[in-house]
């Protein structure tokens, strides 16, 4: 698959880390600048949330989902500048449909990803003077192990089926061919943008 895009010969290394660890966050970098000495592309996906109504909510379980769905971009993107340097980069971030509709017991992770949006447009303001294309990817629902989380599964992926123009739910292959889109040449002039890919879900009534 490299090879047939042109990156045959190209180095890979996996590298191991808990996001939210400033620690292990730091050591993350400090590695990454040791065997490569750069960065262009960043993509945050991580995620976590407590899946509950928000009258059941906590003030733990707010701020652990605020702080992995929304903070960690901050801490990501200040730990990748430096390796970024002047050359310019590639900074995405994946969203989803509950930071603008209210979802059965989303309200915590629904609340990070609106909050996660936001900071997204701040960065694109600051960083676009030096090169740097911030935006951010909000899926629909997309059947993954995350989704496994969610007791009305079923039910979500049934009506989201019955509700998407395309005619199919989407698919991580989906979402990565725009995230690939983002990161190109294609897109330098998009800039703190949160582009939507659900197959016209979130425009049907």
């Amino acid at each position: 698959m490299l090879a047939d895009r042109g990156w045959e010969g190209s180095r890979a290394a996996v590298y191991k880390a808990n996001v939210a660890d400033d620690a292990q966050l730091h050591d993350l970098f400090e590695q990454l600048a040791a065997d490569f000495g750069r960065l262009d592309i960043l993509v945050s996906n991580a995620a976590s949330g407590v899946l509950r109504p928000a009258v059941e909510l906590t003030r733990r379980h707010w701020q652990w989902t605020l702080d992995i769905n929304a903070a960690t971009l901050l801490h990501l993107v200040q730990h990748a500048l430096p390796l970024i340097g002047d050359r310019g980069g590639k900074v995405v971030a994946i969203s989803s449909l509950g930071s603008v509709r209210a979802i059965p017991n989303y309200a915590a992770v629904g609340a990070s990803k609106a909050a996660l949006e936001s900071l997204v447009r701040h960065l694109a303001v600051e960083l676009a003077p030096r090169g740097v294309n911030v935006n951010i990817l909000s899926a629909g629902v997309v059947d993954t192990d995350a989704l496994r989380h969610f007791p009305n599964r079923r039910d979500l992926l049934a009506k989201s089926l019955e509700q998407t123009p395309a005619g199919r739910l989407v698919t991580p292959a989906d979402v990565a061919d725009a995230a690939l889109f983002l990161v190109s040449p294609y897109a330098r002039m998009i800039h703190g943008q949160t582009i939507v890919v659900d197959g016209g879900y979130s425009i049907v009534a």
